[in-house]
């Protein structure tokens, strides 16, 4: 199984103090050092923590993949069509929320996204959409042309452990769905090295994303150990 890193948390501490340090793509180079498959950042609309500077640099250094999750609008698009991570990941966005809440409602929304899904296929990057496990996401997801899903695990990671057993039920139908679909299915938000365990050993996901667990480690242990550390549990 894949490890996405994602580094937000790195540029909140460094835009708490509006200074140079600490460095996200310093953090991002040892988590690549220490076997991330892939880094993840979250470009957002009020730039709270990753800022457009941080996209060009990890473009440039980075020899893992570069996964930029953002909402999907005109401003995002044509910031991802001049960057060109290999992948974007739409994500939804709301103003002064903590953390990404939810997942998109593609069937909803199926028209604009399709037209931004052919906007960044047009200039070569991979699409993936955030999505609650719920079967109707995924057929529409197939239907408006991405490569891939990213499952929304934040309902899991909130859940006590008996309830997590009954809701990984609808993190595997939806994983089973999207992959006869073709789909490739990714997850995340919420995962800790505590709860991954369950999410890993669903066959049909092939990578995790993981942000805020993995920093709160790294502060203590250094980034190269605690990516080490999520690396072992994975397997």
């Amino acid at each position: 199984m894949r490890l996405g890193v994602n580094i937000d948390h790195v540029a909140t501490v460094r835009q708490a103090r509006q200074v140079r340090e600490p460095e996200p793509v310093t953090a991002a180079l040892l988590a690549e050092l220490a076997g991330a498959d892939g880094i993840t950042v979250h470009l957002r609309g009020d730039r709270r923590h990753i800022q457009e500077r941080d996209l060009d640099l990890l473009k440039e250094v980075l020899s893992v993949k570069l996964n930029i999750e953002m909402a999907a609008t005109r401003e995002m698009v044509a910031i991802a069509r001049r960057v060109t991570p290999a992948q974007v990941t739409l994500v939804p966005e709301h103003p002064n929320e903590l953390t990404t809440t939810g997942g998109l409602d593609v069937a909803r929304h199926a028209d604009s996204l399709k037209t931004t899904v052919t906007r960044l296929h047009e200039a070569d990057i991979q699409v993936s959409l955030f999505i609650d496990a719920d079967l109707k996401q995924v057929r529409k997801a197939r239907a408006i042309g991405v490569e891939a899903i990213e499952i929304n695990t934040g309902p899991y990671a909130d859940l006590s452990e008996d309830d997590q057993r009954k809701y990984l039920a609808k993190v595997i139908s939806a994983a089973r769905l999207a992959k006869r679909q073709r789909l490739e299915v990714l997850a995340g938000h919420g995962l800790t090295y505590l709860n991954i365990g369950p999410i890993a050993s669903i066959e049909e996901i092939v990578e995790v994303n993981i942000g805020h667990s993995l920093v709160a480690r790294a502060v203590l242990v250094g980034m190269e150990q605690a990516v080490r550390e999520m690396r072992h549990l994975l397997g």
